[in-house]
């Protein structure tokens, strides 16, 4: 979808505002310094994704977050970094992710294509840019199609947002300056059809997913668990398989295999090549499905 129009994130506080800037944090907008979430208004409006300090029309209210070390947190502590003129005027995409869950409780993950050029073998939830004229659903569920050839007929699903997450690539300044900016929307797919039904309907595009996995409950607390650029893990389940079972897709063809389940559990280096793992911002999707659960509601396999 290279050189499609996308979706730019507009951003109003205080009755001002205007198209949010590449390289400065959007959250940033609407806490302190020394906080990294805030709790906005938010919504297609007029051609963008507009984050607001007060309700508008047809705005839905969530959690705006982003990661402790996220970049623009640190450029705005260091004046003295400047973003190339080339990058300045880029503006802040807006994009969509699903986590799907199946009728069994499973939800679905894909190993990003290692030939992308942002986060290359990261294990996230399909989405993608937000195109003018495409409601947020819309979205959702084309970029489902399009990564994994599974399509969700009318009435076979329901879905609401769980929250937004802001994006940067490079996600640390030690590893160079930014060169994407995001707001990522996530969207909760609930589906009536078990993961083994989805399963057999999946056709992977191999230019985007290099593997796909329908993970269970205890496997997804525990990556919810460990949180990239915290001091120390949340409480990480302590009976967990061994190994996690994935497809891998290779030349056409897919293949069953059995990964170590620590491979999910990595977090995110602070410096060097990244490792495979799941992304900071899935983990914080998957932290609000759990909340959004309740002890109560979680599905057990």
């Amino acid at each position: 979808m290279a050189g499609l129009a996308r979706v730019l994130v507009h951003v109003r506080r205080g009755g001002a505002g205007g198209p949010a800037r590449f390289g400065q944090s959007v959250t940033g907008t609407f806490c302190p310094a020394h906080e990294d979430a805030a709790v906005v208004s938010c919504g297609l409006d007029r051609g963008c994704f507009l984050l607001s300090d007060v309700a508008f029309p047809g705005s839905t209210t969530a959690l705006l977050k982003r990661p402790s070390f996220c970049p623009a947190k640190r450029l705005g502590e260091q004046p003295e970094i400047a973003l190339p003129a080339e990058l300045q005027g880029r503006g802040v995409a807006a994009g969509v992710a699903v986590l799907l869950q199946a009728s069994t409780g499973r939800v679905l993950l894909t190993r990003r294509a290692s030939t992308l050029s942002i986060f290359p073998n990261v294990w996230v939830p399909p989405g993608g840019h937000v195109e003018p004229d495409e409601e947020l659903l819309d979205v959702g569920l084309r970029e489902l199609e399009e990564e994994t050839g599974l399509r969700l007929e009318a009435g076979t699903f329901s879905w609401r947002m769980l929250g937004l997450w802001e994006s940067i690539y490079p996600p640390m300044l030690s590893r160079g300056l930014p060169r994407r900016h995001h707001v990522v929307i996530y969207l909760l797919l609930l589906s009536a059809e078990p993961h083994q039904w989805l399963e057999a309907r999946m056709r992977p595009s191999e230019s985007e997913v290099s593997a796909y996995a329908w993970l269970e409950p205890p496997v997804l607390e525990a990556i919810a668990a460990t949180e990239d650029g915290a001091e120390r893990s949340g409480d990480v389940p302590s009976a967990l398989p061994a190994t996690v079972g994935i497809t891998e897709l290779s030349d056409g063809s897919s293949s069953t295999t059995r990964v170590p389940t620590a491979t999910f559990l990595n977090m995110a280096p602070a410096e060097g090549e990244d490792v495979e793992r799941v992304s900071t911002g899935t983990k914080f999707a998957l932290r609000l499905w759990l909340d959004s659960l309740g002890e109560q509601g979680r599905v057990r396999p």
